[in-house]
């Protein structure tokens, strides 16, 4: 089990200097947050800010990764092919253009559905399972399949989700917890904030008028409650850090494997190099679930990751308030969450600062 109280870090070889200075980035913004930094599985830091360390909080995208786990599960388990056609298992999806579009595709970001309508349509339509996969049933691709990454906002969690619930015979949050959650030991982390435990949410705050409506939505129970696997989980820095380590660890957390390394190896492969994103307008480093991090030509931004940032780094930003990433070669868990939605080039380069700040910290 991993021991929560803070080693000294240079016993883990990680300069106190620098875990001091993404301290002071985190406490300048005066938001609730979380942050914990794991290295070689000790712990070095772990502090809560204006929150409790079991408050909850929404990481938007940064959910992404666990329903790709469950495909590359799935996958492992010999259950579909990554190389199969989504409408061979979910038919239906196949509509307008959508046969030949492939679970490796969209875990790729290259399924050309970035969006199934608007983003408007969509986040209204993720309110209700049935109505999201209805929704994008009728979606049309925008490019080609495979022919460019295109950041599938909500989509990709309902292609996903929906191919695991055709698979696995449950719906999705039953198969995470099956899957994942329980295995792991993550039990403060829900697909779906359950209602007994909304007393412990963190509520989501903006500073820019655009983003005033999108803290409306997400601050109502309804919202909360909803299955949402691209962007609706609800969890703290620990248990995400967990989630991570175990991944750095191969697939396995105090004795119980959930995949093996070979999978995470698999999923952790770049698939799009030196390419910019369509719907972003950014250089991203994708692989099979996951953004890498490393050098970006052509990026105008700190990324999530930071500059600093090794080739091999894997994570997932959430909407430039909340990251998770792990560095086997650094052999380094950072997991930081907030409930600030703050202008998207200021998040960025904050986040990116943080990260870099423990990149140069645990060299």
């Amino acid at each position: 089990m991993i021991d929560w109280t803070e080693c000294p870090p240079e016993r883990a070889g990680v300069d106190g200097a620098g875990l001091a200075r993404a301290l002071e980035l985190v406490a300048a913004r005066r938001a609730a947050a979380q942050i914990c930094v794991l290295r070689d599985g000790r712990v070095v830091l772990d502090r809560s800010v204006a929150c409790r360390s079991d408050s909850l909080f929404w990481i938007f995208s940064a959910s992404k990764p666990f329903v790709a786990l469950l495909v590359h599960q799935l996958a492992e388990r010999g259950a579909l092919d990554l190389d199969d056609a989504v409408a061979a298992y979910w038919p239906r999806f196949g509509r307008h253009g959508k046969d030949r579009i492939t679970v490796r595709q969209v875990l790729q970001h290259r399924a050309g559905v970035p969006l199934a309508g608007s983003m408007l349509g969509d986040a209204l339509a993720m309110m209700s399972w049935e109505r999201a996969v209805r929704h994008v049933e009728r979606a049309r691709p925008r490019w080609p399949p495979g022919q460019v990454p295109a950041y599938h906002v909500i989509t990709y969690g309902v292609i996903l989700g929906e191919l695991v619930r055709r698979v696995a015979g449950v719906p999705v949050p039953d198969a995470l917890t099956a899957g994942l959650l329980r295995p792991l030991g993550l039990h403060d982390t829900y697909l779906g904030l359950p209602h007994h435990l909304w007393h412990r949410h963190v509520p989501v705050r903006a500073t820019a008028p655009v983003d005033q409506i999108i803290r409306i939505g997400l601050n109502r129970p309804a919202a909360r409650r909803a299955v949402v696997p691209a962007a609706g989980i609800s969890t703290t820095a620990r248990d995400l850090a967990r989630f991570y380590q175990a991944l750095l660890q191969g697939g396995e957390l105090d004795g119980v494997r959930v995949l093996d390394p070979a999978t995470i190896a698999h999923a952790t492969l770049p698939s799009s190099e030196g390419e910019t994103d369509r719907l972003l307008d950014l250089p991203i480093r994708w692989s099979q679930g996951f953004q890498l991090g490393g050098p970006r030509p052509g990026a105008r931004r700190s990324p999530p990751m930071g500059r600093l940032s090794s080739p091999r780094t894997f994570g997932h930003n959430g909407s430039n308030c909340c990251i998770a990433w792990a560095d086997p070669s650094r052999r380094l868990v950072f997991a930081y969450l907030t409930a600030l939605l703050p202008p998207r080039h200021e998040g960025a380069e904050h986040i990116g600062s943080v990260s870099d700040a423990i990149n140069a910290a645990c060299r």
